[in-house]
């Protein structure tokens, strides 16, 4: 992936089309690939609040866009140690 992504914003429109079950799946995929790197949040679980439509990840209440840029830097570390 390229090293100059531009972060997903909190605003964007696509978030909105997250389920609970797909961010559920990503929070574990982050539990996977962050162990690797010491990043484990074990507590953190999908909430029931949202943010103008938005799920959010509480671990301080993050939107899912949170989420998925931490996932994109660490699948960008991944491949970069692969390289």
């Amino acid at each position: 992936m390229s090293p100059h992504r531009t972060p997903i914003a909190p605003t964007d429109p696509r978030l909105r089309e997250h389920t609970e079950p797909q961010v559920t799946a990503l929070l574990r995929e982050l539990h996977e690939c962050g162990r690797e790197f010491g990043l484990l949040w074990g507590s953190a679980t999908v909430t029931e609040t949202t943010l103008d439509g938005r799920i959010l990840v509480d671990f301080g209440n993050a939107p899912v866009s949170t989420l998925l840029n931490l996932l994109h830097l660490l699948h960008d570390l991944e491949g970069g140690e692969r390289g």
